[in-house]
């Protein structure tokens, strides 16, 4: 019988079983923060727990106040998911653009509106939104950044009208600490 690992580290598969599977842990939990490298040489490391459920209070809170259910995701440095919060009552099909809309963000290091912009027939990113397993390229996507400058993750808010997608992203991005 041949047999070959299947090795998961961080949700990615790496490699393919023939007959039989086999999980093998992380060899360390460094893959479970990498670092990435800021304008200065020094490493900061992905958005902890603890900012991303300030970010999720703030962005929740000014949901509410302008009286919209939102989904709410958000994500780390590589682009998984961190934090995601459907609100009572917010629309289903929001879920996966919440999440697609921080992923871009962060994919892109720019507000999904910037690159929506640029995304225009006849633009320099035409047809983007079709790349990286699909992307949204309209408002409620914003980079998170560091005290530093460094992107440490992004946010993505659906629900309502793109104007609130983007109000509500940015009250949670502003209570980034």
């Amino acid at each position: 019988m041949h047999r070959s690992k299947l090795l998961v580290l961080g949700g990615m598969i790496l490699g393919a079983a023939a007959t039989s599977v086999y999980f093998n842990a992380p060899p360390s939990t460094a893959m479970a923060q990498p670092a990435q490298a800021s304008k200065d040489g020094m490493t900061t490391k992905d958005i902890t727990l603890d900012q991303a459920s300030a970010i999720m209070k703030a962005a929740a809170e000014k949901a509410k106040e302008i009286n919209t259910k939102m989904d709410i995701a958000i994500v780390d440095a590589g682009g998984s998911l961190k934090a995601f919060a459907r609100m009572d009552g917010a629309w289903i099909g929001s879920i996966d653009i919440a999440q697609k809309k921080a992923r871009t963000a962060r994919y892109f290091d720019m507000n999904t509106g910037d690159i929506g912009k640029l995304s225009q027939p006849g633009g320099p990113l035409w047809n983007i939104e079709v790349s990286n397993g699909g992307l949204i390229t309209f408002p409620g996507g914003i980079p998170l950044k560091a005290s530093d400058g460094t992107v440490i993750g992004a946010i993505g808010v659906s629900g309502s009208t793109v104007e609130n997608d983007h109000t509500v992203a940015a009250a949670g991005a502003a209570a980034l600490k």
